[in-house]
């Protein structure tokens, strides 16, 4: 299972004394101008990574192993923020080459599905290809074996890659643990 991106936002680290049934939460008009101004990155910074998220569930099906989650950070209203997240896909190849290269069509597409992908997800997109590159020359060194089998499979290969080319790219703008 590969997971998704980390990163983080450091824009305010609160200072909480005493317990938590003490703490009352500030009006965000006695907010400072600081305290306003980072919670405004922290509402930016929740939005963006709850669509980059979004995104690669969306575009990943039935290869997601785990829905988003993420990583909070208290606010100056004391409010709970995501400043990071993750996926978790399941990368594991077919049973069978043709499986395998469908698969890491997917995956990849999962990976590369956010606007702004990360350094992670283009690592997990970059191992998709690899795995359809071994699934490519498993198929073509059994093609070579039986001639027969090449063409049923070069059948499927092409309605595959139609039915590929016929599906809208998902690009909604999501954001996840970037």
């Amino acid at each position: 299972m590969t997971s998704g991106v980390t990163s983080s936002l450091t824009a305010y680290t609160p200072t909480v004394q005493g317990n938590a049934a003490n703490r009352r939460v500030p009006d965000e008009t006695a907010l400072s101008e600081s305290e306003q101004q980072a919670l405004t990155q922290l509402e930016a910074r929740d939005k963006q990574v709850r669509a980059h998220e979004q995104a690669h569930v969306s575009a990943g099906g039935e290869l997601i192993t785990s829905g988003a989650s993420f990583t909070y950070q208290v606010g100056p209203d004391n409010k709970r923020y995501a400043v990071a997240g993750e996926v978790g896909i399941d990368t594991s190849p077919g049973s069978t080459p043709e499986e395998t290269l469908e698969r890491a069509t997917r995956i990849r597409a999962a990976a590369l599905a956010p606007a702004d992908p990360s350094a992670q997800d283009r690592q997990v997109a970059a191992q998709a290809d690899r795995m359809a590159i071994e699934a490519r020359q498993e198929i073509n060194a059994q093609a070579k074996a039986d001639p027969a089998l090449a063409e049923r499979r070069e059948t499927a290969l092409n309605q595959l890659v139609s039915q590929v080319s016929a599906t809208p790219t998902a690009r909604p703008t999501i954001d996840t643990y970037a």
